[in-house]
């Protein structure tokens, strides 16, 4: 009778215990690798992704690939489920290269790389972590990866690209007279370099003569830029890192002269040219960042993961009133 006793006692205590749990339990995995179910047994990925965002410099172009970059991991994970280390290299390739470091120490799930040598730094740094770039225009030209339809490492990403063509156009309709084409570039860009050759083969081809303007950092820029003005009829400046975040010295330059500027990209003709078609740097990073959950969260391969280049309808014609009006300009009617 003692042990018929104890033996439905245990039973009564199991069972209160199982009716006092309430909701249906959720397991987890641990750490940030959390493979949850809900009330309805469903798995849940909760996993939390650790993201190292390495940007050269601070300036409007670069800032919005940035936000664009985190807004779409947000909206795919979840602002719970993804976390960010950004770093800003202020300009100095060199940090890139340290900032990356960090990354590769601390693990990252993912590095996404904003501008050239970013990404540069990024592939000298890592094979094996993924590598989404941004705000570059020529990925395969610079030497980043093999091809931009097929990458074959583990670095692709989304490019700033837009066509000579398309802004020789606009020099052909603000300065019809012109005859002499200035561009100015950063030496220290691989990307601004092949810019300029590429410009320059454009121009040419169209009767132009083009002087390039080459200058390794700031401190050079003034009197460079004073002498593209002086000596040109119309300045074009691609999508160079230095240049755009010294716009205003270009600016001060040109009005003055009357020489048309026409640019590579939106927040360089606000900052003081006349007028650009334009890539949307919140789009390019937004695209980036669709890139970069497909990487994370369904296994893609960056190696088979083609550049996304925008196109010639994508592109938005920018024009700078403001600085039209000092110039005595008409903008084109849209």
């Amino acid at each position: 009778m003692k042990k018929l006793t104890a033996i439905l006692l245990t039973v009564f205590l199991v069972l209160a215990c199982v009716g006092c749990s309430g909701d249906p339990a959720v397991t987890t995995a641990g750490n940030d690798d959390v493979a949850a179910t809900d009330a309805t047994g469903d798995v849940v990925d909760t996993k939390v992704y650790n993201i190292g965002i390495v940007q050269l410099v601070q300036h409007d172009a670069l800032d919005q690939a940035t936000e664009g970059f985190q807004a779409a991991l947000i909206e795919k994970l979840g602002e719970a489920n993804v976390k960010f280390d950004y770093q800003n290299a202020s300009g100095d390739v060199a940090t890139c290269s340290t900032i990356v470091d960090k990354f590769v120490t601390n693990k990252v799930d993912l590095i996404m790389a904003n501008a050239t040598p970013a990404v540069q730094a990024a592939k000298e740094a890592t094979d094996t972590i993924p590598v989404v770039g941004t705000s570059v225009t020529d990925y395969a030209a610079s030497g980043l990866i093999a091809s931009n339809d097929a990458p074959g490492g583990n670095i692709t990403g989304a490019s700033d690209m837009n066509a000579v063509s398309n802004q020789m156009e606009l020099i052909k309709h603000f300065a019809p007279d012109a005859k002499t084409i200035g561009i100015i570039y950063c030496s220290a860009e691989d990307n601004s370099k092949l810019q300029f050759e590429e410009a320059k083969g454009v121009f040419e081809a169209e009767g132009y003569t083009v002087t390039g303007y080459a200058v390794a950092d700031v401190n050079e820029l003034m009197a460079v830029v004073d002498a593209a003005v002086a000596d040109n009829d119309a300045i074009y400046e691609p999508t160079d890192n230095l240049v755009a975040a010294n716009m205003e010295v270009i600016k001060n330059a040109a009005v003055p002269a009357g020489k048309v500027v026409i640019c590579g990209e939106e927040s360089m003709c606000k900052a003081g040219g006349v007028a650009s078609y334009s890539v949307n740097y919140y789009d390019v990073g937004y695209e980036a960042g669709l890139m970069a959950y497909e990487i994370l969260v369904n296994g893609a391969n960056p190696a088979e993961m083609p550049i996304k280049i925008f196109t010639a309808e994508e592109l938005t014609l920018i024009q700078n009133e403001e600085v039209m009006a000092e110039m005595g300009i008409t903008p084109i009617a849209e």
